[in-house]
């Protein structure tokens, strides 16, 4: 014999006792509840706020445009009186005093950048034209074949001007070097033109 379905069965409206049952419950339908929240201000273009405190006295809420300002008309719509018009004017003074006010910082910080940027453009400007006036002195790395042509035949030449110039150097010192030995020598020879024995036991002498 098939067994037959009770079929759906209609859920009695009431608090439930079980606690683990409640909470899982109120996640599932506070999550349900904000979701067709959310798709009635899709479709509609309505605006909404919902609060709701959980069984643990924790606070949930869903707003659009946001809760705070959903409240705000609902105050306003139900106590127009002029202190709280004055007290909303106040607000939105003081809100749109701090909105100025961190537009004026946020344009000065623009204008810094700009300028600090402009300055790093300017420096490495002036870096180009030097290395490209005096490229000799960039690091070899980053220098192109033919600076690196011109640059090695700069150094042979350099190389031959040194060799010649120590060659002069060496030339000159043998010169001088020889005019110190005949000036020597002549200041060694006698009237008669005899030269005197150095380091002789005996003196020559002439009459």
């Amino acid at each position: 014999m098939a067994r037959k379905s009770k079929g759906r069965q209609k859920i009695v409206m009431a608090k439930m006792s079980k606690e683990s049952n409640l909470l899982v419950t109120f996640s599932k339908r506070r999550s349900g509840l904000f979701k067709k929240a959310s798709e009635l201000c899709t479709l509609c273009g309505v605006e909404i706020a919902i609060i709701v405190f959980s069984p643990g006295r924790k606070v949930f809420s869903f707003g659009h445009p946001n809760v705070e300002q959903i409240l705000d008309k609902f105050l306003n719509a139900q106590d127009p009186s002029p202190t709280n018009s004055t007290t909303l004017q106040l607000v939105e003074a003081h809100r749109s005093a701090s909105a100025r006010e961190l537009n004026l910082q946020l344009s000065e910080l623009l204008t810094q950048l700009e300028e600090l940027k402009n300055q790093g453009e300017e420096l490495m400007n002036l870096r180009k034209q030097r290395q490209d006036m005096f490229w000799w002195e960039a690091p070899v790395d980053d220098l192109r074949f033919e600076q690196l042509q011109i640059l090695k035949t700069g150094m042979e030449d350099l190389k031959r001007n040194i060799a010649t110039h120590t060659q002069k150097l060496v030339l000159m010192e043998q010169a001088l070097a020889l005019a110190a030995c005949g000036t020597r020598s002549a200041h060694s020879m006698t009237p008669l033109g005899c030269t005197l024995g150095y380091g002789s036991e005996h003196s020559i002498e002439y009459h």
